[in-house]
């Protein structure tokens, strides 16, 4: 059998099934964690694959095609909360609080936090960089070359994530 990614390059859509069925659950795993809501993350899944479709004769396999598929994840969705930031930057004040998104409110004292509502919690440039890293295992050359910020950003978001999470962890 020849190579998948070959084929798929060439506009064969079964291979790009075949790589689509061995990639989706990380991918889907990390939109999971970087969007924190399920059907927002199933949206950001086929973003991803669509834009994967459509930049595939580009790949020229510098990097594994996993890694290439998260740099894609990665872009995708921060291009879309930079872009629904605008959005609720131009939004008022609301007479409704609990219709704000989970992230603007303050938590219940009383609700227990765990280690998933703390990810969840971080900044999202903050919370990419500490998935690749220390949930991926990603290097922080990789996260930069992904992410397209410096390598020295990345180690800045990483400690600010670990930061974070242990005064969310703390309180």
């Amino acid at each position: 059998m020849s190579d998948p990614i070959q084929r798929a390059r060439e506009g064969d859509p079964d291979a790009f099934r075949v790589l689509y069925e061995e990639h989706v659950g990380r991918i889907y795993a990390l939109c999971l964690r970087l969007a924190r809501d399920a059907a927002h993350a199933e949206e950001l899944v086929q973003d991803t694959f669509v834009k994967a479709w459509e930049k595939l004769p580009g790949f020229r396999g510098e990097s594994a095609f996993g890694t290439w598929l998260f740099r894609i994840a990665v872009n995708v969705t921060l291009a879309e909360r930079r872009a629904t930031g605008r959005r609720e930057s131009r939004v008022g004040l609301t007479a409704e609080p609990e219709a704000l998104p989970a992230a603007h409110r303050t938590p219940d004292p009383g609700a227990q936090l765990d280690m998933e509502q703390a990810i969840a919690g971080l900044p999202p440039h903050a919370r990419a960089v500490f998935l690749l890293y220390d949930v991926e295992g990603y290097q922080h050359a990789e996260i930069a070359q992904m992410t397209g910020i410096a390598e020295g950003t990345s180690k800045a978001q990483l400690f600010r994530a670990r930061r974070l999470l242990r005064e969310a962890l703390n309180r």
